[in-house]
């Protein structure tokens, strides 16, 4: 299969990567910045690198046509506390829109849990994204998870800063 994986340099994305690349699969790993991808030990045969920023949908054209599934894994919240909701939508509708324009079948995003009838402006700006992502041509799983705390993840920093200090 041909994967398109997003948020290729965050946490999640470097765990799936190796995972996706030693079942055999094509990934293409899109990043905002190709110099800011460390992959040791990742066999690059397999291993597309195209650079692509989701706020400016004429950077997505690099997305090839040809791809079977995605991961959606993009969030907005580290790029600008202000107005990471309106970040996200657009980043979740410029996807939409190019995925559209593909072959792909399936494509999974990682949201939070939303349990709660009034959720906090993180929660609510995921399930945005999710509904966004919902309205496309093909087909949509989202995973909630809760915070994911695993050595070298944002999360895991933060909880050691904290217990440091």
């Amino acid at each position: 299969m041909r994967i398109l994986l997003t948020g290729a340099t965050g946490y999640i994305g470097k765990m799936i990567l190796p995972v996706l690349l030693s079942h055999g699969h094509d990934v293409i790993c899109c990043v905002r910045n190709k110099d800011r991808f460390e992959s040791p030990g990742i066999d690059q045969g397999l291993l597309e690198l195209i650079e692509v920023d989701f706020l400016e949908d004429q950077s997505l054209e690099k997305i090839p046509d040809d791809i079977d599934a995605a991961y959606y894994l993009i969030h907005s919240m580290s790029t600008s506390i202000s107005d990471f909701e309106s970040l996200e939508k657009i980043s979740a509708q410029n996807f939409r829109h190019r995925l559209d324009q593909t072959k792909v079948q399936q494509v999974v995003y990682l949201s939070g849990i939303i349990n709660e009838e009034k959720l906090s402006r993180h929660l609510s700006s995921r399930r945005e994204v999710e509904l966004t992502l919902a309205e496309g041509s093909y087909h949509l799983t989202t995973l909630r998870a809760g915070i994911i705390v695993g050595s070298g993840s944002a999360s895991f920093e933060i909880i050691r800063d904290l217990v440091e200090k």
